[in-house]
């Protein structure tokens, strides 16, 4: 893998602002060095990045997108592919966003339709929360399914939009009860 060495920026961290050289392998952040302490040790890049006057940070990431996301007669704006893209000129390495399954439909199957829509289309890393749109006894089950197999840890179900996503206050009870078993997130919008 080729290796990258910045030198000379500001890293920023949850700690402060540190002058720091960063070495990359692949796309591992393997070290941090105390400025000119690479050089020091003979540290060897392919590739070096002069970041004098510069901060280094760490991508962001985007945890409510809504690619190619049908709804009401419209869609979303953006592809995954323009979306992506976008956020990655912004500094944003990493979206996650919201598959659909509308009321009445497999869950499985919703995740599955988003999984074929960013595949291979998708500029930086992607992960999704899962929008439930009603639940039932396959709905939950279908919860667990998703944190076991597909590494889904977050669903977003509905107070709004009778037949399309609407869920009562006893269907989210139980979704939380559900979350609460299998280690997963329930959220709410449009209430």
């Amino acid at each position: 893998m080729a290796r990258t060495l910045i030198k000379n920026g500001t890293v920023v961290s949850p700690t402060g602002r540190h002058d720091q050289d960063v070495l990359i392998d692949g796309e591992t952040i393997v070290a941090l060095y105390a400025r000119g302490q690479a050089d020091a040790m003979g540290v060897t890049a392919d590739k070096v990045i002069d970041a004098k006057g510069k901060y280094v940070v760490p991508g962001g990431i985007d945890v409510h997108t809504h690619m190619e996301l049908p709804f009401g007669g419209t869609a979303a704006v953006d592809t995954f592919e323009t979306g992506t893209i976008a956020a990655a000129w912004g500094g944003v390495t990493t979206i996650v966003d919201m598959a659909l399954q509308r009321y009445n439909e497999n869950v499985q199957l919703g995740l599955a339709e988003w999984h074929r829509k960013a595949g291979g289309n998708c500029a930086i890393d992607y992960a999704f929360h899962q929008i439930i749109g009603g639940i039932d006894e396959q709905a939950l089950k279908d919860m667990t399914y998703l944190v076991d197999h597909e590494g889904v840890t977050s669903f977003k179900l509905f107070m709004a939009y009778p037949g399309v996503f609407y869920s009562d206050d006893g269907q989210i009870l139980r979704a939380m009860q559900t979350a609460a078993e299998n280690g997963a997130m329930i959220f709410e919008r449009h209430i």
